[in-house]
């Protein structure tokens, strides 16, 4: 298998982040949303995808 440069080096860095909070993920969470609300960057938050309903017994399959 032939191993992304790009992948590794951001699971290196997630690994580095990871390892100054111990592990802790509300600790690593907290610092995240501390660096967010002191960033000057804009967030933008989108509606999530409707899910098509899909067909779960075999009547609903042959009304499609």
């Amino acid at each position: 298998m032939i191993l992304d440069p790009v992948l590794a080096e951001v699971r290196r860095v997630r690994e580095e982040y990871a390892r100054q909070f111990n592990g802790d993920v509300r600790s690593l969470m907290e610092d995240l949303r501390r660096r967010h609300a002191e960033s000057d960057r804009e967030s933008v938050s989108r509606e999530p995808k409707r899910r098509r309903k899909t067909p779960t017994t075999s009547s609903d399959l042959a009304r499609r």
